[in-house]
Formats: C-alpha cells, sequence, structure tokens
C-alpha cells in the first residue's frame, strides 16, 4: 500500500518496524512491510531512522507539489540492473527498433481511449451515437500510425501530431459526458481551469511517480526517451511510458463526477485556475489507491494494477539485453 501524508505539520517516525505517523487529531502506526511507498503531499516532518527503514525496505519516499507533480523523491543509490540496459536504451533509440518501442505505447494509449469511450457507451444508451462518433475518429487516428516507418527521428513530429488530435478528440468526448457543472474545455496543466483537470492533474503526478520507480527498479534510465526529446533535466522515458497508464487515471477522475463523489468544496481557487484541497486530495487518493489494489487479467495472469507498471518495465529491460 502507498502511505500517503497530507496533513500539514505531520510527523513521521520509525517505531521498531513500524512507521509511526502523528498528527494533531490521531497517531497510528503501520508495519514497514506492508508499505510500498510514502507519498508526501504537505509540509512534514520526517526522522533519518524513518527515511533509513525506508531505503532498507525499497520504499521510495515521494514529495508532491500541490499539483501533484512530484518535486523530489529519496531512493537508495544502487543502480536497479546492469549497465548494459542503459547503454541498450541508447542504441535502439537510433533504430527502427525504438520507433517500434514508440508506436507500441501510443497505439496501447489509443486503444485504452477507445476502450473507455465503449464502456462509457455500455452505459449512457442515450448517448451512444455521439459517443460513437468520437470513438470512429479515434480508430481512424489509431489506423494511421500504421503507416509510419523509419527511425524515432523520422517520425517524432507525425507520432506527436497524432497524438495531440487524437487526445483532442478524447477529451472533448469526456467533456460532452460530465454533468453540466463540470464540462470542461480541453486539457488544462498547471494551473487547471476546471475542477476535471485538477483532479487528473493529481492523478498523473501520483502516476508519474510509480512510472519512475518501476524504470529506476527495472534498470532503465528514465531520462532516455523514445517519443520525448532528451531535454536537461527531463525524465523523457518516465513521459513515454505513462501513456500506456493514464487511463487508469481517466478512469478514476470520471467515477468520481460519476458517483457524484467529486465536489465543488474540494477545489480551491488560486490565480489563474483551480487546486484541490487537502480534502479532494484524500477523496481522490482513497479512489485512486483503491483502483491500483485491484487485480486483473494482464498478459496470461492475474496482477494488481500497481504491478503492472513494474511488470512491464522488467518486459521492456530485458527484451533490450535479449
Amino acid at each position: 500500500m502507498q502511505l500517503v501524508i497530507n496533513t500539514y505539520g505531520s510527523y513521521l517516525q520509525k517505531n521498531g518496524d513500524c512507521f509511526k505517523v502523528k498528527t494533531d487529531e490521531k497517531v497510528f502506526e503501520i508495519s514497514c512491510k506492508k508499505v510500498s511507498s510514502i507519498l508526501i503531499s504537505t509540509a512534514a516532518y520526517i526522522t533519518t531512522d524513518a527515511i533509513k527503514m525506508a531505503m532498507e525496505n525499497n520504499i521510495d519516499i515521494v514529495f508532491i507539489d500541490e499539483h501533484g507533480n512530484p518535486y523530489g523523491r529519496v531512493w537508495h543509490s544502487k543502480l536497479g540492473s546492469t549497465t548494459l540496459i542503459r547503454r541498450r536504451q541508447f542504441e535502439i533509440a537510433e533504430t527502427e527498433g525504438g520507433l517500434n518501442l514508440a508506436l507500441e505505447w501510443v497505439k496501447t494509449k489509443f486503444g485504452n481511449q477507445i476502450g473507455m469511450l465503449q464502456r462509457l457507451r455500455q452505459t449512457r444508451p442515450h448517448k451512444s451515437a455521439e459517443i460513437t462518433l468520437y470513438i470512429d475518429k479515434l480508430q481512424n487516428a489509431l489506423n494511421g500510425l500504421d503507416a509510419l516507418s523509419g527511425t524515432i527521428e523520422e517520425c517524432r513530429g507525425s507520432i506527436m501530431g497524432m497524438e495531440g488530435s487524437g487526445g483532442r478528440i478524447y477529451f472533448e468526448a469526456l467533456s460532452s459526458l460530465m454533468p453540466d457543472r463540470f464540462k470542461f474545455n480541453g486539457r488544462s496543466r498547471n494551473p487547471a481551469k476546471d475542477e476535471f483537470n485538477a483532479l487528473l492533474n493529481y492523478s498523473y503526478g501520483v502516476l508519474y511517480s510509480k512510472v519512475e520507480k518501476a524504470c529506476i527498479i527495472a534498470g532503465l534510465d528514465p531520462y532516455v526517451g523514445f517519443i520525448h526529446t532528451d531535454h536537461y533535466n527531463k525524465k523523457s522515458l518516465v513521459f513515454d511510458l505513462i501513456e500506456n497508464y493514464r487511463i487508469w487515471a481517466d478512469e478514476v477522475v470520471v467515477n468520481l463526477f460519476a458517483s457524484r463523489k467529486a465536489k465543488v468544496e474540494h477545489f480551491d481557487k488560486i490565480p489563474n485556475g483551480l487546486t484541490l484541497n487537502k480534502e479532494g486530495k484524500a477523496v481522490l487518493l482513497t479512489d485512486f489507491n483503491s483502483f491500483m489494489d485491484e487485480s486483473i487479467r494482464y498478459r496470461g495472469r492475474n496482477i494488481k494494477r500497481d504491478n503492472i507498471i513494474q511488470f512491464d518495465c522488467h518486459r521492456i529491460a530485458n527484451d533490450l539485453i535479449k
């Protein structure tokens, strides 16, 4: 499970084999064996003993800002695996193999979005025709990827153009299905212009930290991407791989609105936009962590969504060094 610290002034310390959390309202303990990661989203105190226990048990400590973006993490200093994996990342990026990997991820993203709209169509028969039009447009975008060949450098612009067009279609479809009070005009990042994007941005931030961790454990270099270009201090591979899993955040957020759990009072106004407040973060993270803890059928096995990211990163790393 993920231990979430989102109460201002919380105190995290070690007590035997447990993490002990103190707030003004309560004190509780949890065994380090039950914790997979620690997420700190507010001003908090943490002892070096707690940090050491986390490192000894491969528990990363992630710090995220008010928008859900990770701005730092504490992780042990060992490489995830052989440096051969990192060398192969550099090499394959210049070949058709790199393009094939990139296309696999973008096709998965489009397929996930189409599947999401198909599920929403089943529960909204009165909007079936409208949703079908969006599905057809996304399918056309997906089919267009089959025409690409060569290297990622030659096709990067086309891929990102198709991906952007597909994203606009997809989010227009989702907005059309929102209650009138929560309809939105496309994606807005930081700050979010509306409630939907505030929830989505925060969810993506938490998901981003999970993908980065999976890369590190598998021995992949988070900075060596394929679709996203290399820039100083930009974790390009994380931006590439997260496209496979954004659908989980999308589904959680859509369900929050569909079940009427998302409420206006969960958001605070900030200059030029909105942000999730403490109550909103608690509602989102409760549902998001429960969703990630569910087991689904994936590649012939039953596996928790939270473990699929690690499973995929190990698969990619192993394929690189075959």
